[in-house]
């Protein structure tokens, strides 16, 4: 069987990170999101996987190649404008060569039982099946209403105030027989949310719902981005840690370097050729890419560090992230923050 990742969208809600990196690719826990999907693809059985690519793409096809590393066979479809999900993925009909396929939002963090989900798809010998995943504020999803049999009655993209129905939250995973193709118009923007899911209702055709148990996190805004590294870290969702953990809660890569007066809490993250001088703090719930510092005194606490950042010297930070290369000014304290503009370093830090 084949499965999409749906890549290409711009990522503004978590602007400013995704100014310079594609939303697919910004990391979670020293990995891109993307990683984790394929990963999570690869798990449960897919070798064959088309990426759509629009924004920032060529970083995408750079970081996952031809997906061998994986264990799968990534192709790709670059776009030179944006087509709605549904459209991108009629542009891809011909790779789609089997009854069955699968189609995941690249930009999630997610570890539901694909397989299960497909069984239950062709159990109900369904057209279009949707993973539905309950949340407490569905405002921000597509909403759907199931009967008894999990077939959806009601669907609506994004419902604001009165019109929220359901709290069954579209995650963005679904199953589509080959036939939902017939109903795709080709060479124009289409969307699954707004266009086709309305569509396969009013025709009446066999459209479920799924309503899944596993882990699933949007990702979409600072604050479910720090969420989603903390139930990594806690152990919600099932991912593989690109370091070894050295001690309960504490994961290390190779060539650290932790003055003997720095403070370690857990959980944390410690990347390759880090670097935490004397009296610094690393606290609960802190990824460190490769090649950060904390220089002395600094104090880190429920925050991401993109590969080679820098803490500088008596500065707290909390609940912050700090982008690639960038650098946080000496004696500072920063709450709830993005910093994504470099700050020069003393040369002895370069």
């Amino acid at each position: 069987m084949k499965a999409m990742i749906l890549a290409a969208g711009v990522g503004s809600r978590l602007d400013p990170l995704t100014r310079n990196i594609p939303k697919p690719m910004v990391p979670i826990v020293n990995k891109p999101v993307m990683e984790h999907i394929v990963e999570m693809l690869a798990k449960n059985g897919f070798r064959d996987i088309m990426v759509n690519l629009h924004y920032l793409g060529e970083q995408i096809q750079s970081y996952f190649g031809d997906g061998k590393k994986w264990g799968v066979n990534i192709h790709y479809s670059p776009e030179d404008r944006l087509w709605g999900d549904a459209g991108s993925v009629k542009r891809c009909e011909e790779f789609f060569d089997e009854d069955t396929f699968v189609v995941v939002g690249g930009d999630d963090l997610a570890d539901i039982d694909i397989k299960r989900l497909v069984r239950f798809h062709q159990d109900k010998k369904a057209l279009a099946t949707i993973a539905l995943s309950l949340v407490d504020d569905p405002s921000e999803y597509g909403i759907a209403l199931l009967n008894d049999r999990g077939r959806i009655t009601r669907f609506l993209e994004k419902p604001k105030g009165e019109v929220i129905f359901s709290n069954s939250a579209n995650t963005g995973v679904y199953v589509f027989d080959r036939h939902v193709f017939e109903l795709i118009p080709k060479g124009v923007q289409y969307g699954f949310g707004h266009n086709l899911f309305p569509m396969l209702l009013e025709q009446k055709t066999r459209f479920y719902g799924y309503l899944t148990s596993s882990y699933w996190k949007d990702v979409g805004n600072l604050r479910q981005y720090q969420e989603a590294h903390q139930d990594a870290l806690n152990g919600r969702v099932d991912m593989t840690i690109s370091v070894p953990e050295k001690r309960k809660y504490v994961w290390m890569g190779e060539n650290v370097e932790i003055d003997p007066t720095a403070e370690i809490g857990y959980p944390v993250v410690i990347g390759n050729n880090c670097r935490i001088e004397k009296g610094a703090k690393l606290l609960e719930y802190s990824i460190l890419a490769d090649d950060c510092v904390l220089e002395e005194g600094a104090v880190v606490k429920k925050s991401v560090l993109w590969h080679g950042a820098c803490v500088m010297r008596n500065t707290v930070l909390e609940r912050c992230v700090v982008g690639e290369k960038c650098s946080v000014k000496s004696s500072a304290a920063v709450f709830d923050g993005v910093i994504v503009d470099p700050v020069r370093r003393n040369s002895n830090h370069e």
